[in-house]
């Protein structure tokens, strides 16, 4: 692996937590990822099913992890089945985990081959009586139409196990991922710091006329060089009027002297995500225009942080930071106190240039599992990202960091990331020479 191990206590711990929300006499059966085809005989690079990465730690396909805490036999209690190496794959792909690595970075003692998932989950599942599977129920949007090796593992248990009771896993691990431990707000640090590296790269070539995918490269060259696993997504860079659509990524546009680039980008590492949104002038000097936009949206970014503490609801807050945004936009000109007083509640003035959330869960998903209706509490880490875009003029700001909730209020993991307009306009000028 490209990352640092980790201390085999976080997947244990995990797996005790996991198996204290179970039913009595229940297992639970969790696999990997698929390894998605591209063109030919190409792959696309893998990304490991979260849930059975923080109920194990490990990071192969074609890995199945059982939990079965009421089994008689304590080493059926956890079970990792893994793919096998032979002299064949040897040749091509290389060594796959041993036994003894699955051990040492899951801390399962009980390792077998994947061949021999059916024939032993035959045995468990006359003792127990509800089967726990995944299933990616966080977020339909990109895998709505695709079935993953999830998706046949369900039709399949139903099909083999059709008396048996059924329950959810993701009703468990989004009760217990929003809460971090120390090791995994390690982990996002180490995400966090790789991004800083990437941002400053972009200061050091930031000029007129320069594509936005050059800028895109020094986020990647900073991913790969610092140990990152990959992307936390696909960046955005955009100058201009780009910036004013919100998942812009083609990064393919010409940075004009006279414009701000948005950048929205994040590091993966050990699967665990930054995500940061930051703007900068191209020409080295915000105009004072940009400035004032720029002003804005940094106070709604200062003042709104203040609000993530534990004991507020999602809607609450989002509530207030609309309303820090709406007086921001008066200031600026762009709306006025007549128009808010008669707008329709439910298409509010302000909607014309601000017109997304501003917090998320972070962690092993970019956007973290965790329900809304849920208080914020100490543990949690999240993002806030006020934004105002101006189509007209060709101007989109947004300012993203991410804090860790405490019992006093919020610890910002990205405040090594320049965002005051003083500090970047003198690192850009300080870099040229």
């Amino acid at each position: 692996m490209r990352y640092d191990s980790i201390p085999v206590s976080l997947f244990e711990n995990n797996r005790k937590r996991f198996a204290e929300k179970m039913q009595k006499n229940s297992l639970a059966i969790l696999t990997s990822n698929d390894v998605m085809p591209n063109n030919a005989d190409d792959v696309m690079g893998f990304a490991q099913n979260n849930d059975l990465f923080y109920l194990s730690g490990i990071d192969q396909d074609e890995t199945i992890l059982v939990l079965f805490p009421d089994a008689f036999k304590e080493e059926n209690r956890a079970i990792l089945f893994v793919k096998e190496s032979n002299e064949h794959t040897v040749i091509w792909d290389g060594n796959f985990l041993t036994k003894e690595e699955v051990t040492a970075i899951s801390g399962i003692k009980n390792v077998k081959w994947i061949h021999e998932f059916e024939k032993a989950l035959q045995l468990f599942a006359f003792e127990a009586d509800t089967f726990y599977l995944g299933h990616n129920e966080h977020i339909k949007r990109v895998t709505s139409e695709i079935e993953t090796r999830q998706d046949r593992m369900i039709k399949w248990c139903k099909e083999k196990y059709p008396l048996h009771q059924y329950g959810r896993v993701a009703k468990i691990t989004r009760e217990l991922r929003p809460v971090k431990s120390s090791e995994e707000i390690d982990l996002i640090k180490k995400a966090t710091a790789i991004s800083v590296e990437g941002f400053h790269g972009m200061l050091k070539s930031i000029q007129p006329n320069i594509k936005e995918y050059e800028l895109e490269a020094e986020l990647a060259y900073a991913t790969i060089k610092n140990g990152g696993t990959r992307p936390a997504f696909k960046p955005i860079v955009a100058s201009g009027k780009n910036a004013c659509s919100l998942h812009y990524n083609s990064n393919d546009g010409v940075c004009r002297a006279d414009e701000m680039v948005l950048i929205d980008f994040g590091v993966c590492y050990a699967n665990y995500n930054s995500d940061t949104t930051r703007c900068i002038p191209v020409n080295g000097t915000f105009s004072p225009r940009q400035k004032e936009v720029y002003e804005s949206v940094l106070h709604c970014l200062k003042e709104g942080s203040k609000l993530l503490k534990p004991g507020v609801l999602s809607k609450d807050y989002e509530l207030q930071m609309a309303k820090l945004i709406e007086a921001e936009l008066v200031k600026l000109g762009l709306i006025t106190v007549e128009e808010i007083a008669a707008q329709n509640p439910d298409n509010p003035a302000y909607k014309k240039y601000f017109m997304h959330g501003t917090a998320h869960h972070l962690g092993l998903d970019v956007h973290d599992v965790g329900l809304y209706s849920r208080p914020f509490e100490k543990g949690m880490v999240l993002t806030c990202e006020p934004g105002i875009y101006i189509r007209e003029e060709g101007i989109g700001c947004r300012l993203e960091n991410d804090y860790l909730l405490t019992e006093d209020g919020n610890i910002n993991l990205s405040e090594a990331l320049p965002i005051e307009i003083e500090e970047i306009e003198t690192l850009i000028r300080n870099k040229k020479h």
